[in-house]
């Protein structure tokens, strides 16, 4: 990025295009990390109230012919409580690794939970749900697989019942949302169930169950923002998902969260923004998403308001979201000037700041999303300039992380290159001398020269 030239270090004229294809190059195999790590989330959501009431009670070994037994109960059974009960003691055994190996090994034991979902019983579905709950959360391979050929028939089902859901309807909806998260995580999902999903209805229901409003339910549209996620981070055909409006949908659930934060302290509404922030933050990277002008249908500074308050609650809630937060935030401004307008004119440019101290990881991120700033060029960066920025950019070269230390040079670099008066402003605070420490580490030396040159000579 940094070229010699007669005499000492300077950066190209094209210094500032080199900062950004860094960043972009850097950024791109982040989300891939991201996107591989994410794709392993195994999330067991038993019922508390549940477990309280059942506390004491051994999840116990059943065979085939125990097994077989509570099905043909469980389908045949003369009294509505006997089959109910049959379907309870059977996801007690289900906990059991041992019982979960006999249970996928007899034939049609999967298709008749799923059958059973079809039940006119919701107490009877519920159970079902429950059921295929347990097995999806299985860490042997073998159980997860064996749920596979289920996935068309989870599918048929949840085409068909996708609105006016009452109470247990809704609990048997979020228990099977959880269940086809886990399958969505499977290794053979990208080829056999993800083509599936996008080729029936159900993207359309999903999106359905994640508009904002009065029949939002928290506990259903988590686990469908989960499974909207998985889908996204496999990259199968994210096209179509952003035709089928799923930026807009997101875009205006983000909005709504931003103001249930502000109203309510109920528990919760982190676990929805975090599949919500990494789907609209997965999304924006597609090709698609500037086709149909995503960016547009985000509304600008009611998306940035919005996200900020949520940072601000993730600060306070569940810091360990802030970078959900703040990857979307850079996917937003990374070639968006609106959106870094409206950073500027919303005066958030201090709360940023803020960030800094939190973590490593946020640092960097909030950097990133500066530089993006910057690099628009010299009205941004004067609007940057005043405040507390420079400060706040000499405290984060104490910081020990290259990757920290990195950041705060390309912003640098861009102040010094954009901002009349930045570099004498940096050389009067001794800007030199925070340079100092870091000119022997190899992964920065270069660009410590360099900003040093830049500093000293223009």
């Amino acid at each position: 990025m940094w070229s010699r030239q007669r005499g000492g270090l300077r950066p190209l004229r094209c210094g500032v295009e080199q900062l950004r294809c860094r960043r972009r190059e850097r950024e791109a195999a982040l989300r891939k990390a991201r996107r591989e790590q994410q794709l392993v989330s195994k999330r067991l959501l038993r019922d508390e109230a549940l477990e309280e009431a059942e506390e004491g009670c051994v999840a116990m070994i059943f065979g085939e012919a125990e097994i077989q037994q509570f099905l043909r109960l469980a389908q045949r059974g003369t009294e509505e409580k006997e089959r109910e009960g049959a379907l309870v003691s059977l996801r007690r055994g289900l906990q059991r690794p041992e019982t979960q190996q006999t249970f996928i090994r007899l034939e049609g034991s999967i298709r008749t939970l799923v059958g059973l979902l079809t039940s006119n019983q919701a107490l009877l579905q519920l159970e079902a749900a429950r059921c295929l709950h347990e097995l999806s959360h299985s860490e042997q391979s073998a159980v997860v697989e064996a749920c596979l050929p289920a996935t068309s028939y989870l599918l048929t089902y949840l085409s068909g019942h996708s609105s006016d859901f009452i109470s247990p309807h809704l609990t048997v909806l979020e228990a099977l949302g959880y269940a086809l998260s886990q399958l969505l995580q499977a290794k053979e999902a990208p080829e056999k169930i993800i083509p599936s999903v996008l080729g029936s209805t159900l993207p359309q229901h999903m999106l359905q169950l994640l508009q904002p409003g009065p029949k939002l339910n928290l506990g259903v549209a988590v686990e469908f923002a989960w499974c909207l996620h998985y889908i996204i981070c496999s990259q199968v055909n994210n096209a179509l998902l952003i035709t089928q409006g799923a930026l807009s949908t997101l875009g205006l659930l983000l909005l709504d969260l931003a103001g249930a934060v502000q109203r309510t302290e109920d528990a919760g509404l982190e676990l929805l923004a975090c599949p919500v922030l990494r789907c609209l933050s997965n999304l924006l990277t597609e090709a698609a998403a500037e086709a149909v002008g995503g960016q547009l249908q985000l509304r600008d500074e009611r998306v940035v308001a919005a996200l900020f308050i949520l940072l601000q609650f993730l600060l306070q809630k569940q810091p360990s979201l802030l970078p959900e937060g703040l990857w979307l935030l850079n996917n937003l401004t990374a070639n968006s000037p609106s959106f870094c307008t409206s950073l500027l004119s919303l005066d958030l440019i201090e709360p940023l700041l803020h960030l800094l101290s939190v973590s490593n990881v946020v640092s960097v991120l909030v950097l990133t999303v500066l530089c993006n700033v910057a690099e628009k060029g010299p009205a941004y960066c004067q609007r940057l300039w005043p405040g507390p920025l420079l400060s706040s950019l000499l405290d984060t070269l104490a910081f020990s992380d290259t990757e920290v230390v990195g950041q705060s040079l390309e912003l640098l670099q861009l102040l010094f290159l954009y901002q009349p008066g930045a570099a004498q402003a940096f050389l009067q605070q001794s800007g030199l001398q925070a340079l100092q420490r870091h000119e022997e580490v190899a992964q920065l030396q270069d660009r410590v020269h360099a900003l040093q040159q830049t500093a000293l000579h223009g």
